[in-house]
């Protein structure tokens, strides 16, 4: 069971968008040394559109190795081909992951039975743990509640990311699946919210820059402690809102450069943050404490 603070990990490039191992190093050894519980390599955090194939089975594979045990590695390999789903998902098994993250398929907008269909074919054709991943605001595609539960059915699906914000959502979806079936959030200005209706954990961007605090907040709210969990939200607010300035993960790029933890690098159709958004950002980093 994987819960508490699990970083949608950013994938460090040079100036040019060539991937920087160097840099990913100096990430993954931040977040282990920070109390970070798992990482997510290559979700939507980590540029999954813009990566090949090839790019993002290594990526996985550098970070399993690196990591060699010490947390959980969760694999992103969601598609909106199905096909391409299983071959990513397969790949990272080969390479050690622990588990994987599928996000619903995005573009080609399909039905509740087509959502099911494809990832009953996945967790079917590949021996791995399955999480599922709901972003609409991202795919276009919503994936009900209903279809969530008939899903938790399914063996190797064991649990879901659930990124609408959506606390009512939420709230149902635990009510009904089994109890050993995850779920966790994936918007950061109501995870604790979630966790404390019985979510076991954040998969969060905010945690690429405040890996510490979030796990605490994550700690307590699973814990039940809504006063101080609310209160560690309460700080990371500036944070959750500013973050997203811009389309994910271009503003917590920027802060990571600032910070001195990557470069300065993006792959098109990404450009790097907007200079009018960087002194917004640049002082919710300090009201955080993570700049002078």
């Amino acid at each position: 069971m994987i819960t508490g603070s699990m970083v949608a990990l950013a994938t460090p490039m040079d100036a040019q968008g060539e991937l920087d191992w160097q840099a990913l190093n100096r990430l993954v050894e931040f977040h282990l040394q920070e109390g970070t519980s798992a990482l997510v390599a290559v979700g939507t955090t980590g540029e999954s559109a813009t990566l090949n194939v090839e790019e993002h089975i290594e990526v996985i594979q550098r970070i399993v190795e690196q990591v060699n045990g010490r947390i959980p590695v969760i694999a992103g390999t969601g598609a909106n081909c199905t096909r391409e789903a299983i071959v990513l998902t397969k790949n990272a098994k080969k390479v050690g992951a622990d588990a994987c993250l599928l996000v619903t398929p995005y573009y080609n907008k399909p039905t509740q039975e087509g959502l099911y269909q494809h990832f009953k074919y996945i967790a079917e054709t590949v021996d791995i743990p399955q999480i599922l991943y709901n972003v609409p605001g991202r795919t276009v595609c919503d994936m009900q509640a209903d279809t969530v539960v008939r899903l938790s059915a399914v063996e190797n699906i064991v649990g879901i990311k659930e990124a609408t914000g959506d606390i009512n959502r939420a709230k149902d979806i635990i009510a009904r699946v089994p109890s050993d079936f995850l779920v966790y959030s994936g918007d950061d200005a109501t995870a604790y919210q979630l966790m404390l209706a019985g979510g076991k954990g954040n998969i969060s961007v905010t945690a690429n820059i405040a890996p510490k605090a979030m796990q605490e907040l994550c700690q307590a709210a699973i814990a039940g402690d809504a006063e101080r969990a609310k209160k560690l939200n309460d700080q990371l607010m500036p944070l959750h809102e500013n973050l997203f300035l811009e389309a994910n993960p271009i503003p917590v790029k920027w802060a990571l450069h600032e910070m001195g933890l990557i470069g300065s690098g993006i792959r098109l159709p990404l450009t790097w943050f907007s200079e009018q958004y960087q002194d917004t950002l640049r002082q919710a980093m300090r009201q955080s404490g993570l700049l002078n």
